[in-house]
């Protein structure tokens, strides 16, 4: 007689019905290809404005400049790679040639290059020199050169087409891999053109012959990605500010959209209904301008700022591509390379310590209930393996055991894009004081999404798919918990004597002082906004009570409050924007001949001893005055000259103007804009302020 085990037998079976091959789910809708998942997973790479316009200080050149010009005196690409890598970057990207047609590699089909410059006597070859360091570190490297060439005189023409592929062709075949081809939206318009000087306009849809160039990259460059507004392997975020939509897909309806399409708003958010996987590239600038100019070296985005562009870029499931705007020796700029290591010292402290790995999970559903599709596959820590469910499901829930509370702040959540972009709308839960909460309710995941929470303690954490297209796939979760950003707080007074200071964490104390002295924890503790309109100096610091880090000293001195203050004989409301104590509002007076007066009665008189002026401080400022006048007056019409000359290198650098005279009583004061540095009938103001005895 035949004895049976049982209980082997029932482990058996159990083994054989967890283990059977349950097949995956299908690849649902447009998904990416191989190159497009190489290009994701690098995340974040450089991107380099350098040509003519860096010597000439202006952002697009017209194409009639002497190519002598070009000589930077100290050009080393070792230095911007060196910074690129350690500041986490996995790539960069070269404007070969910008809108201007000046072309930094010796083209033989034109003499508009370095090869006519003075720089290393005409032999230099700069994309050879970047391409070989990028190679000699280990970051990828890539190309821009742009569709307009208002250099050319063939430009608009067939024959311009010849010459823009067989620049291409020069740019594939003599620099090594290249890893993405970026082709700019601006075509067309006002340029040299050999002489010409005239407009010439396109039709961009067909002009380009765009299938046919990009079968040429194809050709030579089968692993390179093709960027412009409509991929076709990646797209624009639609903005140059740094971000890209929260609802983020990374579809769009390819053959509707072309280089230059006018809805780019659409770009930031992709199509839910798109026919291609084109994801988004977020390229931004860490100045103002995408080429260096003198007079944004105090506009360089801080840390802070950084952080919030890579948080809303990468943490939004697009690429960052973030410009450096290398300056006329030839080096990325030392204020450009402090904030982006700040950054990087930042994002690897964010992201230090991973508080979920292998911790339990459970889920509502899983497909098949097989273990290849586990739950436990979202933090294992491997990209390749997935937890999904049966394909009927569509709505399910995963819940993550911390195992003790602890405090988190950070959410990383992937999908097995391999399979397509699926969750419509997700929520994360905490488990706090024995009740589930929610944290975040938020809609499209795609390659990467990454919410910044409120640091919350918790126990459990429990992630709810509340929507999606098909089955979903979560290839990986992590969890986090980032220091606080420790900076220095901004303080602002408004035209009623109103104080704010604001931090860029939420969750650090403020305190502040208005007798000038040193802020410490005793200091007062900043809630709210509070009036203080006297003259004082106001000082704050933030402080992380958990770590202990206190932030350095922030310090304003403000004058007598303009609370009474009013601009006499201008109509235009928005002329308040000069007295409201924020830099980054402005107004322009435009009249038909300088010299130009902006008259202001200050309510009461005052003792007088100077001023101070800001200009406009926008990216394109306007009206930057260069001679000026000060007058003062006890009744508006009788005027007394205080102080005259000029504002001394304000082009590069306009920044806060002060001058001072003797000590004067007066209600009224005037200041007279003889002219500015544009040479045009425009004076422009971001603050005026008086300082008084």
């Amino acid at each position: 007689m035949i004895k049976i085990n049982y209980l082997s037998l029932l482990i058996a079976v159990l083994c054989f019905n967890s283990c059977k091959q349950v097949p995956p789910p299908k690849v649902f809708g447009p998904a990416p290809s191989e190159r497009q998942m190489k290009w994701h997973e690098m995340e974040y790479y450089a991107f380099v404005h350098f040509s003519m316009n860096t010597f000439t200080d202006i952002e697009w050149g017209y194409g009639d400049k002497d190519p002598a010009l070009f000589n930077p005196t100290n050009l080393d690409t070792r230095q911007w790679v060196k910074i690129f890598k350690e500041a986490g970057m996995k790539g960069v990207i070269i404007t070969a040639k910008h809108h201007d047609g000046f072309c930094l590699w010796p083209s033989k089909y034109t003499e508009y290059s370095v090869k006519n410059s003075p720089w290393k006597d005409g032999k230099g070859d700069l994309l050879k020199e970047l391409s070989e360091a990028c190679k000699e570190a280990g970051l990828k490297f890539g190309v821009y050169l742009s569709p307009w060439d208002r250099n050319h005189p063939d430009y608009g023409k067939p024959e311009y087409i010849t010459y823009f592929r067989n620049q291409l062709k020069e740019l594939l075949t003599n620099y090594g891999d290249i890893f993405e081809v970026w082709f700019d939206g601006a075509n067309g318009g006002s340029g040299y053109y050999g002489g010409a000087n005239e407009n010439r306009n396109v039709d961009r849809k067909i002009y380009y012959d765009w299938e046919n160039t990009y079968k040429i990259v194809r050709e030579l460059q089968p692993d390179a990605m093709l960027f412009s507004d409509a991929g076709p392997d990646t797209r624009w975020c639609g903005n140059e500010e740094g971000w890209v939509g929260e609802t983020n897909w990374n579809l769009l309806r390819r053959d509707e959209v072309w280089p230059g399409y006018p809805h780019y708003k659409e770009l930031r958010y992709g199509h839910k209904d798109g026919t291609h996987w084109v994801p988004a590239e977020v390229d931004v600038s860490i100045r103002p301008g995408w080429f260096y100019h003198k007079s944004e070296d105090h506009k360089v985005k801080t840390v802070p700022h950084l952080l919030d562009i890579y948080y809303n870029s990468v943490g939004r499931g697009g690429s960052l591509l973030l410009n450096f705007p290398v300056d006329q020796r030839g080096l990325i700029h030392e204020i450009d390379e402090k904030q982006v290591r700040g950054l990087a010292s930042v994002l690897s402290e964010d992201f230090k310590v991973e508080l979920v790995k292998n911790k339990n999970v459970e889920a509502s559903s899983t497909r098949g209930n097989s273990s290849i599709y586990a739950a436990s596959n979202v933090n294992d820590g491997n990209l390749e393996t997935y937890w999904t469910t049966d394909d009927s499901i569509t709505t399910a829930s995963l819940t993550i055991d911390l195992e003790e509370p602890m405090a988190i702040n950070r959410f990383l959540i992937q999908e097995y894009i391999q399979l397509g972009q699926r969750v419509e709308a997700f929520t994360v839960e905490g488990f706090i004081n024995g009740k589930w909460s929610e944290l975040a309710s938020q809609s499209t995941i795609g390659y990467k999404r990454i919410l910044r929470l409120p640091t919350v303690t918790v126990s459990k954490l429990r992630l709810i798919i509340k929507k999606s297209k098909a089955c979903p796939v979560i290839s990986n979760i992590e969890v986090y918990k980032a220091p606080k950003v420790v900076v220095a707080p901004i303080i602002k007074r408004d035209k009623e004597g109103v104080v704010t200071i604001s931090s860029p964490d939420k969750e650090l104390e403020v305190y502040y002082t208005t007798d000038g002295s040193e802020p410490t924890e005793k200091s007062s503790t900043y809630d709210e906004p509070f009036e203080f309109d006297k003259k004082s100096v106001i000082r704050s610091i933030v402080v992380d009570k958990q770590s202990g880090k206190s932030s350095p000293i922030a310090s304003e001195s403000f004058d007598v409050s303009k609370k009474l203050w009013n601009i006499l004989n201008i109509k235009d409301e928005n002329v308040l924007r000069v007295l409201d104590g924020e830099t980054s509002t402005s107004w322009v007076l435009t009249g038909e001949n300088m010299p130009l007066d902006l008259i202001v009665d200050l309510g009461e008189s005052h003792r007088i001893k100077g001023f101070k002026y800001l200009p406009d401080q926008n990216r394109w400022s306007s009206g930057i005055i260069f001679n000026y006048e000060f007058y003062t007056s006890n009744n508006g019409k009788d005027w007394s000259l205080q102080s005259k000359g000029e504002f001394s290198n304000i082009k590069n650098s306009p920044i806060w103007q002060t001058k001072l005279f003797d000590i004067t009583n007066a209600q009224y004061i005037k200041l007279r804009a003889i002219n500015n540095t544009d040479n045009n009938n425009k004076a422009g103001y971001a603050e005026l302020e008086i300082i008084t005895e």
